[in-house]
């Protein structure tokens, strides 16, 4: 029996009654994993239901960043992971970042390919030059995974023409680019509509259990029934199933307001991935400070510390855009999944019960393509 007896027969048989899957999370995991089963089986009901008016965690709360990793990301990937794993997982990231770019087009996720741009402070000397000496390696690692070119370069002459403080050196990768979020969720949204795909908001799962074939679902709408189910939940996974191995990564953002003539374009890392910023709009976004209390920002709760308020602030300020008035014009957090593992997990849980989690703060290079991987999953399950 429902909670909400108020359902008419018409919301019963239009929205709400038995589903041939059921996907947890309306992001863009989900999305794509109801698109490519749509595509693939288009006479599968197909039901998403999401907990928040919007998507919650990260996919339309991240920097829009079509990235796949800076040189010091890299070498500390390689910590865990052979050469080979290394070039399989770029090249899952990039061919992910393709497949967007595909499915959406270029217009429409508003893609800008202004490339990525590493940043090495003053007091990183020592960081610099092992990023620089790895270079090569690193080339000769990606260069099938990613284009074929090489994909990292010193690029130290660039600093003056950001207006930059406090930067001794850059590496440039010109193969990274920017999207606008919001747009692309959008986009993403006019496709599985097309396709006949419920998205249900504000409906948050209580509980997931088995009867017989099927699985119940307990929601805050009322209860839900599905041949199979799709867990794309991301940070949020072990609500429901807490020993997967995914951790909450809260980052914490804010965009200035307009700034007449500036001079950013691209996409700029620091402090080991840790710091982000981007040029939108004539606008600054910039975030991150996560490791600055890495156990404050495990959360899932959305909120800002003062902590890193102030470190944003203090960067902008002192080496983003030195002598160059600004003010803050939006505050907001995100919250991604994080493992000890880089790769994502994508894989049976239970009967008939199935998840695609962890991206590890890369969902947007990686959302699309995990989204089709745990779709093809669930078919090949029958």
């Amino acid at each position: 029996m429902m909670e909400n007896a108020n359902f008419s027969y018409w919301e019963r048989t239009a929205f709400i009654d038995y589903a041939d899957v059921i996907i947890i999370g309306s992001g863009i995991v989900g999305l794509n994993a109801a698109l490519h089963l749509k595509n693939t089986a288009p006479l599968l009901k197909v039901l998403v239901l999401e907990q928040g008016f919007l998507p919650s965690g990260a996919s339309t709360k991240n920097a829009g960043f079509a990235c796949f990793g800076t040189v010091s990301e890299q070498l500390e990937a390689l910590k865990t992971l052979s050469e080979d794993e290394l070039a399989n997982l770029a090249n899952y990231k990039w061919r992910g970042l393709q497949r967007m770019r595909q499915n959406l087009g270029d217009e429409a996720i508003d893609y800008h390919q202004h490339g990525g741009y590493e940043l090495f402070l003053n007091s990183e000397e020592q960081q610099a030059h092992e990023a620089f000496n790895n270079i090569n390696r690193l080339n000769k690692i990606l260069k099938s995974a990613i284009t074929g070119h090489d994909i990292y370069a010193v690029a130290d002459a660039k600093i003056a023409d950001f207006d930059l403080a406090g930067v001794k050196h850059i590496i440039y990768n010109p193969f990274e680019g920017q999207i606008h979020t919001g747009k692309m969720m959008r986009a993403l949204l006019a496709k599985v509509y097309q396709q006949d795909v419920i998205v249900l908001n504000n409906c948050a799962v209580k509980s997931i259990t088995r009867e017989g074939e099927a699985v119940v679902l307990q929601t805050s709408a009322g209860e839900f029934k599905a041949g199979k189910v799709i867990l794309a939940t991301n940070a949020f996974a072990r609500q429901h199933y807490p020993h997967l191995a995914v951790n909450p990564g809260r980052g914490q953002v804010l965009v200035t307001k307009p700034i007449p003539g500036l001079k950013l374009k691209g996409t700029y890392h620091f402090n080991e991935g840790y710091y982000y910023f981007r040029n939108i709009d004539n606008r600054v976004l910039f975030g991150g400070g996560r490791n600055l209390d890495f156990k404050a920002e495990e959360t899932t709760a959305f909120g800002h510390t003062r902590v890193v308020q102030d470190a944003l602030i203090g960067y902008l300020r002192d080496m983003i855009l030195p002598d160059t008035h600004f003010e803050i014009d939006y505050w907001w957090s995100g919250i991604m999944g994080f493992g000890e593992e880089l790769k994502p997990i994508v894989k049976e849980i239970e009967p008939n019960v199935f998840c695609a989690v962890r991206c590890n703060g890369m969902g947007v290079a990686m959302g699309s393509l995990l989204g089709e991987e745990v779709a093809e999953l669930v078919l090949r399950r029958g």
